[in-house]
């Protein structure tokens, strides 16, 4: 936008030329960025490291943008009000320099896609990114120009409400579908006027709080850290992620926000990262309540020497820097280098050409965004079970019974961590049904229960009613959107309310029973599962939920949807994951479970291995599982060679078979095991993965390429190396099945 040019833009006319003002991205952003530091005093420094969120209109931070005290502003969405404050910061403040606006899109904007839990569900990075970008368009529509995604927190304790906002349990699965959101929100370039900043969070070690309590302390060695908890992040950092959040806990008694250990060493300096650093909210100030710091000027000097460049919302930065720096604990040095990352950040985005939004954009939920929308959920859904192939419906259902408290619950059908979106343009199970489905199938519509933690069973004998009346059940249960995310972490993971006794009551009726789960974590629904003919666990899928379930429930759709994070049968498993040591002691198949124990049992009868006697050692479903209406056989494992080098490729082949009688799309996946290191090695790892799609009766022969280098890991003297041996390889379906072979690198 061609306006009268900021006032910085005088100062800095001896030093850079016209045309660099222009476009951001011609000339050095490093000259730009040296020139405008030159021009800054103190306070104006400190001032583009504080980020502030106003409740009131532009206004309430009018004085201080004018002044430059601010570099950031969280939560402005109307983009009058944004044009309001950049007109304020570029026009009247002494250097001009705009106000970076942020926000919360996790997953979705206005058109919401599943969680990032549900997304990882569809091993799809393609689905990822489009969704990512999707909210980017619409979020930028409105002068949003950063947001707090991903997070690619490594989550194993589905306790932990925030479970929801992650990849799930394993590096490399976060890894690809972090990477591939940080493409989505950025786009090709950061100063094209659709792309907003990524931000990896939260860095890290947060998904491991204790006991699954949010805010919780961990304890991660740094070996731990370097195998399981940092690859998501170094590659995010690598493929451009412009900034970077630390994380609330404490790890081994150092808060992230105080660490110098990962931001500087290992994030400045190992990786070398040039993006911009920023607290969690108010995570600065929190260093007082860990006992880390004993008031907040001691937490602006902690967390500025540590590596930080921005303080979300505590003012500790703006309130103690000045005086810090006089008494020479923080150096101003420090100050230009975080000010410095700030305004790169800035000059990227190319907020200094263009800080200003265009108020007429129409692109929320645009029909291109609906059909992504409605795309992921059908990829995100995950099949379960499938008894007598209860699904898909055919002809022969002419009566529907719709019921459970989610079948219809357009703000829970969204999930958790969303501000933007409006039930109103949530299409229910309940109401894709009757538009889609309506004039083939009479739907009756019953909920039995009012909300998912409802514990009034008064309405379930209605319910009972209908399905009596019907053909079918179709019954919709699971988590209210506030029962997961942030702060919301639960003792226990079974269905709340009375949604048990719902489908128990259901289940006795003898009438073909298919339950959907929308949830934000996985649940412990053993019991459901067995009384279930059919069971599709949906993690929140957002605006287009009901569309895409009502599809796959009538065939026009073919579930393909994995598990991200492997299903505990109860919470006294958690945390529960594949890639766990094997121990001295592994558990055998022979397990002798409680209600078996003879009496008077000797106390080494049972066999002394790591397994619960009242949980066995399996989950109840692995990670990496989701079946098919079809079905896929496995056959003809080949490697090119059993014999390779650490420079070598391992390359693999196999035959994949759609052996039943749908079309569908299977996700094969690559595991491989270190069967000897030099420190114990996971029983299994997730190396690879790929959708398949196949005709019915149709063959392909799948290939993977697996550099050996991919197989390093952090050894006993904490260097990163593959380490010669004899290896075990799987491909399959799911991290518990599929075919087997070894090879060696020599």
């Amino acid at each position: 936008m061609k306006i009268k040019r900021l006032s910085v833009y005088l100062l800095l006319l001896p030093l850079l030329s016209c045309a660099e003002h222009q476009v951001t991205k011609e000339g050095d952003v490093e000259s730009k960025v040296n020139a405008l530091l030159e021009q800054m005093t103190l306070q104006e420094k400190i001032g583009q490291m504080n980020q502030l969120s106003p409740f009131g209109g532009p206004e309430e931070v009018a004085e201080q943008v004018r002044k430059g005290e601010v570099g950031s502003l969280l939560n402005v969405t109307d983009p009058e009000s944004v044009n309001k404050i950049q007109k304020i910061a570029v026009e009247e403040s002494r250097l001009g320099i705009p106000i970076l606006m942020s926000r919360d899109v996790i997953h979705g904007y206005k058109t919401i896609f599943p969680i990032p839990l549900g997304q990882a569900a569809t091993f799809n990075p393609q689905i990822v990114e489009d969704g990512a970008r999707v909210a980017a368009i619409e979020a930028s529509a409105d002068g949003i120009r950063w947001t707090f995604a991903p997070m690619i927190d490594i989550s194993r304790d589905p306790r932990w409400g925030r479970m929801a906002e992650s990849c799930g349990e394993d590096p490399f699965l976060s890894t690809v579908m972090g990477t591939a959101m940080v493409k989505g929100f950025q786009g090709e370039s950061l100063d094209d006027p659709t792309s907003i900043a990524a931000c990896a969070k939260h860095f890290v070690g947060y998904g491991a709080a204790e006991g699954g309590r949010d805010y919780n302390s961990t304890y991660i060695t740094e070996r731990q850290l370097r195998n399981v908890y940092f690859p998501p992040f170094e590659a995010v950092a690598k493929a451009g992620c412009a900034t970077f959040m630390t994380s609330f806990n404490d790890n081994d008694g150092v808060p992230s926000t105080g660490n110098t250990f990962i931001l500087k060493d290992v994030l400045r300096n190992e990786w070398n990262y040039d993006g911009m650093v920023v607290t969690d909210w108010g995570s600065a100030a929190e260093m007082i309540s860990h006992g880390f710091c004993r008031d907040e000027k001691e937490a602006a000097m902690k967390s500025v020497n540590a590596g930080v460049d921005m303080d979300m919302v505590s003012e500790t930065f703006i309130r103690n820097l000045e005086t810090l720096i006089k008494e020479k604990k923080v150096s101003e040095a420090a100050i230009n280098e975080a000010v410095r990352n700030i305004l790169r950040l800035k000059f990227r985005l190319g907020l200094f050409d263009n800080p200003y939004v265009a108020t007429d954009q129409n692109v929320k939920y645009a029909p291109e965004h609906l059909a992504k929308a409605k795309e992921a959920v059908e990829q995100s859904v995950i099949l379960l079970k499938n008894d007598r192939e209860t699904l898909p419906f055919t002809d022969k259902i002419r009566t529907l019974a719709v019921v459970g408290p989610l079948a219809d619950a357009p703000h829970d059908q969204m999930g958790t961590w969303v501000f933007d979106g409006e039930k109103e343009h949530t299409q229910t199970v309940l109401a894709a049904l009757k538009e889609m489905y309506g004039d083939k199938v009479q739907i009756i519509y019953e909920p039995g229960l009012g909300y998912s933690r409802d514990k009034n069973t008064g309405n379930i004998s209605k319910a009972v009613n209908a399905a009596m009346r019907a053909d079918a059940v179709v019954a919709c249960v699971g988590e209210e959107s506030i029962l997961s995310g942030e702060a919301h972490s639960l003792a226990d993971l079974h269905l709340q309310g009375a949604q048990s006794e719902l489908i128990s009551a259901l289940a006795k009726t003898g009438k073909p029973l298919v339950t959907v789960v929308m949830a934000g974590r996985p649940l412990t629904i053993g019991q459901e599962v067995n009384q279930s003919g059919a069971l599709l666990y949906a993690f929140h899928p957002g605006t287009m939920g009901g569309p895409a379930i009502s599809d796959l429930l009538f065939g026009k759709a073919v579930p393909s949807g994995k598990t991200p994070v492997t299903f505990p049968k109860m919470v006294g498993q958690v945390p529960i994951y594949y890639a766990h040591n094997n121990t001295g002691r592994p558990a055998s198949r022979q397990e002798t479970l409680i209600d078996d124990i003879p009496l008077e049992a000797g106390q080494t009868s049972l066999g002394c291995t790591s397994f619960y006697m009242d949980a066995g050692f399996d989950p109840l479903f692995p990670f990496g599982y989701g079946l098919s209406y079809t079905t896929f056989g496995y056959d003809n494992l080949k490697l090119a060679t059993d014999q390779l080098t650490t420079g070598g490729t391992l390359e693999i082949s196999f035959d994949l078979t759609n052996t039943g009688k749908y079309d569908g799309t299977e996700v094969v996946q690559l595991y491989v095991q270190d069967k000897a290191g030099s420190v114990t090695r996971p029983v299994k790892e997730l190396k690879g993965f790929q959708r398949v799609s196949l005709k019915q009766g149709e063959k392909k022969t799948v290939t993977f390429s697996l550099p050996v280098g991919e197989l390093a890991f952090w050894n006993i003297d904490m260097q990163k190396v593959v380490e010669p041996g004899e290896f075990n390889l799987w491909v399959g379906p799911n991290s518990a099945e599929g075919l087997q072979t070894t090879f060696t690198v020599n």
